[in-house]
């Protein structure tokens, strides 16, 4: 049965997006077989992978309300270049999923549902989280098994997670109590600077969750690849990007979780 992982912090631009696409790819470059759920309105992660994501018949939204089933939501093999990545896409639609479904019984639970059908197809589900605590959010909470949470190494990076940590809590609480933190990931570091060293210290200090050894590195390569629609293993393997990544891969394959 996949693990399911939702990549999540409600603050954007901390490398969300990045860290679904380059993750899920360098996964499916050690021969696992993952599912990509893109659950943000702006359909960053679809287009990452070289969707047009205004052309597509099926997305997320058809899903969540019921207009599609979970198989016909699925795009097979997005990366020519590896074998195993598929991705359930998202685009500008999913913004009125909150307003559709805000009489519908047990909505926190229509994601997990759907996923539940096809979860034994894959070894990792990767769910790429709006940047908000909203329902979006909480599907993608319902239906993980772990929360692994991208921090920019930036001054204000220990701002919001105590209220994701405690977000995480609740649903654990009260509507997923299998869920657990996956951890913490440094994003966008600048080995330049001190300030990305003090903000990784900081961190550390301050929190008691898992906090993977790889950093992911400020990296021109990592930042044209989806203009590209690649991941970034294909637009260029032999980057620091790409390798901090793989490494990250074989981070969290190795994870083991009681």
């Amino acid at each position: 049965m996949g693990r399911v992982i939702a990549i999540a912090n409600q603050k954007g631009g901390v490398g969300k997006t990045t860290t679904s696409i380059n993750l899920s790819a360098a996964l499916a470059e050690k021969g696992k077989k993952v599912l990509v759920i893109d659950t943000d309105p702006q359909g960053n992660t679809t287009s990452g992978f070289g969707l047009d994501k205004n052309e597509l018949e099926n997305t997320i939204y058809e899903l969540m309300i019921g207009e599609c089933e979970t198989n016909d939501a699925i795009v097979k093999n997005v990366v020519e270049e590896i074998d195993g990545v598929d991705i359930i896409p998202s685009n500008v639609n999913l913004a009125a999923v909150e307003i559709e479904l805000i009489d519908a019984e047990q909505k926190e639970f229509i994601l997990r549902e759907a996923i539940g059908k096809v979860k034994d197809d894959y070894d990792y589900i990767v769910i790429d989280c709006p940047p908000s605590l909203s329902m979006l959010t909480v599907n993608a909470m319902t239906t993980a098994n772990t929360v692994l949470v991208p921090i920019q190494c930036e001054y204000y990076a220990l701002e919001g997670l105590s209220q994701l940590v405690h977000t995480v809590n609740l649903v654990k609480d009260r509507l997923n109590p299998e869920l657990e933190m996956e951890g913490v990931v440094f994003t966008m570091f600048d080995s330049r600077t001190n300030l990305s060293l003090q903000v990784v210290e900081n961190v550390k200090e301050h929190i008691q969750e898992n906090v993977y050894k790889t950093i992911i590195p400020r990296n021109i390569r990592l930042a044209e690849a989806p203009s590209y629609g690649m991941p970034i293993n294909v637009y260029e393997p032999k980057s620091a990007g790409a390798e901090a990544y793989r490494l990250l891969a074989g981070e969290v394959i190795d994870r083991k979780f009681d």
